[in-house]
């Protein structure tokens, strides 16, 4: 599953438009990972920018 760092993160929702499994959404509390939907590809790790996204196991 993918874990933002709320703190560094841009809300620029950029993860979000690459994810190909639409696993990752923008709220009002921040990048949210729906961990059902999440194949930990890293797609969206490497994609950011500021790298506010970890892999977790």
């Amino acid at each position: 599953m993918v874990k933002a760092d709320k703190k560094i993160c841009l809300r620029c929702s950029g993860c979000v438009a690459v994810c190909p499994q639409s696993a990752l959404k923008l709220t009002e509390h921040g990048i949210e990972c729906d961990p059902d939907k999440c194949t930990k590809c890293g797609i969206c790790v490497r994609f950011c920018p500021v790298g506010a996204l970890k892999l977790e196991d």
